[in-house]
């Protein structure tokens, strides 16, 4: 109520008009600087270290610049991608691509607020985005893609919905992606293949106080990869995100294990039981999940978290 009202005031006074107009000369700086480092990028030749190229102009962390040195160095892609947990998409992995390099575009997202924001955004009708609201699972996501065009060759998938990401991207069988983009749970360590069980509903914010009992370990999505075609070819610097290619398209890029390219996040979410943050990560973080179950996909067993790390 009260959030709406402050909207309503700034909006009388034409605050927010100048605001997003601000905003809009702000990102044509920021898309211009980027496409300099990227011209710099593509002179520079490969790399083994993906984290060598990123840089951020939507992205949370640094994956718009490597995004774009991953699309440089596998050449002919198909100018498409599939993106969900965008929020409201003013911050995400497939903005600067839409805009950039004008591809086209599925984002979905569980809140229809979310939704609206991004169909008022003057994005939807300058590019060709599709914004779809839906609580995503491992029964409607394929059928999801298909009713909005999206089957067959792809460049990118890009998942990031803080739960079952791992299930997700199992099930998903209707496109085939040159890239794919899923966020790990750093806090599980690289040394286990470990996801948190299903659950249709999940809900990150609900299913522990902590808000660090989610996703997957980056060995479970490894292990996963090689059963879908695809291979690991590195992580952000912030570890949260992996990459994965193709492997039919992967011969200009070097191949990591899970522990060659784990990177270990530094950042530290963890709440306690009023929802304050405690700031910790790593191994203290994982103690307050200790009696959470946990699915170790390798051999096919759920135990408790304490009873595994």
């Amino acid at each position: 109520m009260i959030k709406k009202l402050a909207h309503n005031v700034l909006q009388h006074l034409g605050i927010l008009s100048r605001l997003r107009q601000y905003q809009r000369e702000l990102d044509k700086i920021k898309i211009l600087v980027a496409r300099g480092l990227i011209a710099q990028m593509k002179s520079a030749g490969p790399q083994d270290n993906i984290c060598n190229f990123e840089f951020s102009v939507f992205s949370q962390w640094g994956d718009d610049g490597i995004i774009q040195y991953l699309v440089h160095r596998l050449g002919i892609v198909p100018h498409s991608f599939v993106e969900f947990g965008v929020e409201n998409y003013l911050e995400s992995n497939t903005r600067f691509l839409l805009i950039n390099n004008n591809w086209r575009g599925l984002v979905i997202d569980a809140s229809k607020e979310n939704v609206d924001c991004i169909k008022k955004d003057e994005i939807y009708w300058k590019y060709d985005l599709t914004a779809v609201c839906a609580h995503v699972t491992m029964e409607n996501i394929n059928r999801t893609l298909v009713e909005n065009g999206f089957e067959g060759d792809i460049g990118i998938l890009s998942i990031d919905v803080d739960g079952n990401d791992y299930w997700i991207w199992s099930s998903i069988d209707v496109i085939n992606p040159t890239l794919v983009i899923i966020e790990y749970n750093s806090f599980f360590g690289e040394k286990r293949a470990v996801t948190i069980p299903y659950e249709p509903e999940f809900v990150r914010t609900k299913a522990h106080y902590s808000t660090v009992y989610w996703g997957a370990s980056l060995k479970a999505l490894c292990f996963l990869a090689g059963k879908k075609g695809y291979v690991f070819v590195g992580s952000n610097s912030n570890g949260n995100n992996a990459y994965f290619v193709r492997k039919d398209r992967s011969r200009t890029l070097k191949v990591q294990s899970p522990e060659s390219g784990y990177v270990k996040a530094r950042y530290r979410e963890a709440r306690d039981r009023h929802g304050q943050l405690i700031h910790v990560s790593g191994e203290d973080a994982l103690k307050t999940i200790g009696d959470m179950p946990i699915y170790d996909v390798e051999n096919e067993t759920t135990v408790r978290i304490s009873d595994l790390f």
